[in-house]
């Protein structure tokens, strides 16, 4: 019998939906025997049946508490390991910090094992107390893609930001630093997460104030979006709060370095992959901008391979399983 569980995998374009049939097309690649699920299966399992999900609340209801009911009622029936993302912190808010924390600590209680993408993150379980128990670290992988030779024109000019937009993403800081660098353009590569289009709006419109004119791609493919990002003449990533960020994976995986506001997981990953990132101080954000402006070999990365990869990942993965038990 295979050591590796069944996978969980969620339709959808959500960032953790899109991770999770990732890492079971790498899975099922080393080991052809493993089956895929999607949610819509999961009643006509066994009961007993190990199964291995990937868990943020908004992927599987519409509340924090829905979310834990579903994932406790299915771990009362099937053994389930769970991968954690979007960890429950400050940036959450009072009320939805709260609410999150709790339903994040009743599946993890509930799950044979927990895996998060960084130690930020595992920390940030203990500093929350969601979860003060054994926890694997799979970070999240990354593969260089090489640019069609098309696409390797000049820059564009514009400062990026990559991913949904809402509050706390970084899109103010780096319309901020954008127009303290004296650039005035900016590209929002995505759109709105939901119930955030209002948000969005107010931010192109404050952005307009201080001199900086933001286009917003809305939803793009794998090829155009990959296309848009190695185009912006400045990759940045600002946030205040973060989990793990599928962003920095995304731009390092198009070649390119962002400049990335420092905090405690841009730390991780910059000791992880070295040269991939240009790290700064908020205070000095609106510098580094300018600097890779000016310099955009700098903002070009060029490595053909990172530590960290897919086959990484499905090795850290498998081991854990197998020490589990699957």
């Amino acid at each position: 019998m295979s050591a590796v569980p069944l996978l969980l995998a969620h339709p959808g374009t959500h960032g953790v939906a899109v991770y999770s049939r990732d890492l079971a097309v790498a899975v099922t690649a080393a080991h052809p025997e493993v089956e895929v699920v999607e949610p819509a299966d999961l009643l006509r399992l066994d009961p007993g049946t190990t199964v291995h999900a990937q868990f943020t609340d908004r992927l599987w209801a519409d509340s924090p508490e829905e979310a834990s009911r579903l994932f406790t009622e299915l771990a009362a029936r099937l053994r389930i390991s769970v991968t954690l993302h979007d960890v429950p912190q400050e940036s959450d808010g009072p009320r939805n910090r709260v609410r999150r924390r709790d339903a994040y600590a009743l599946v993890a209680r509930s799950a044979r094992g927990v895996v998060v993408n960084s130690a930020h993150e595992s920390a940030l379980l203990r500093e929350e107390h969601v979860w003060a128990g054994p926890v694997a670290r799979v970070p999240l992988p990354v593969e260089v893609l090489a640019a069609p030779t098309e696409e390797r024109a000049e820059l564009d000019g514009t400062v990026g930001v990559l991913g949904y937009f809402y509050p706390g993403k970084g899109h103010d800081e780096a319309a901020s630093a954008a127009a303290a660098a004296g650039l005035q353009r900016m590209t929002v590569l995505g759109r709105a997460s939901e119930g955030h289009a209002e948000d969005l709006a107010a931010f192109v419109r404050r952005a307009r104030s201080q001199g900086v004119a933001v286009d917003v791609t809305g939803w793009l493919d794998d090829a155009e979006i990959a296309r848009r990002g190695r185009a912006v003449s400045v990759p940045l990533i600002a946030h205040r709060h973060v989990s793990a960020s599928g962003s920095l994976a995304s731009w390092i995986g198009w070649g390119r370095r962002p400049v990335a506001m420092r905090n405690r997981y841009i730390d991780e990953m910059a000791a992880l992959r070295p040269g991939t990132l240009t790290v700064a101080d908020e205070s000095d954000l609106a510098t580094a901008v300018r600097r890779a402006a000016a310099d955009p070999a700098s903002t070009r990365h060029g490595r053909d391979r990172v530590p960290g990869s897919w086959d990484d990942a499905v090795d850290a993965y498998t081991r854990w399983w197998a020490e589990r038990g699957a």
